[in-house]
């Protein structure tokens, strides 16, 4: 038996990368739906409660660890289905609107997975640099927001050029991105539910540890 004690140390979610992007997912799609989902739409709150139920069964799972490997594993499990129906949501809303779905080894996803935003605000900056194909723009922060007058000139620019394959739409650019997202954090739920599935089949639960914990105790006396 270890030297942790009968209750090990848990918690510890925030620290969790799959946590970190499950989080960065949640804020994503808050303003993802606000800006493109009818709010009186049934698909609003599922999406927004699918993000949620990612990071809350996280961070549940792993502040539960310390009693129950069983349980950690059932939420970590749970968060990881919410992230694959929320997958599913961002995927129909392109398939209904007539947008592309990105390809797994398109250049824009690796260069956002690169990038390593830390906020729905980051994420932002690369939305509007993908859509208008430049660096450092101004205009207001958001999914999908840059000043009237960069719009228009980008728009007059475009329709001198029309052999030049048309920008990619704001909706494109913020759903593709949360998909991103999505599978980062997706991959590293896969792994860390595997981890967690090895460490319980080696060492048990807290029935396992509690039944050792007094075996060596009477041992002892």
């Amino acid at each position: 038996m270890s030297d942790e004690g009968l209750i090990p140390k848990h918690g510890g979610y925030r620290n969790l990368k799959s946590f970190q992007i499950a989080q960065l997912v949640f804020d994503v799609t808050v303003r993802f739906c606000e800006r493109y989902i009818d709010r009186f739409s049934r698909t609003r709150d599922q999406m927004v409660q699918a993000a949620r139920s990612g990071v809350q069964n996280i961070a549940e799972g792993s502040q539960a660890s310390g009693t129950s490997k069983k349980t950690e594993l059932k939420l970590t499990n749970v968060a990881r289905a919410s992230l694959e129906e929320l997958k599913l949501d961002y995927e129909d809303f392109l398939r209904q609107h007539g947008l592309p779905l990105w390809e797994r080894e398109d250049p824009r996803r690796k260069g956002l997975v690169a990038r390593r935003c830390a906020s729905a605000d980051e994420v932002a900056v690369w939305c509007q640099e993908q859509k208008h194909g430049l660096s450092g723009l101004g205009g207001p922060s958001g999914l999908d927001g840059l000043s009237t007058t960069s719009t228009s000139s980008m728009m007059s620019t475009a329709s001198t050029k029309p052999s030049q394959p048309s920008p990619p739409t704001y909706p494109e650019v913020a759903a593709n991105a949360a998909l991103t997202l999505l599978a980062v954090a997706c991959s590293l739920l896969d792994r860390q539910l595997a981890a967690q599935a090895a460490a319980f089949e080696k060492e048990g639960g807290f029935t396992e540890r509690l039944y050792r914990t007094r075996s060596q105790a009477r041992r002892k006396s």
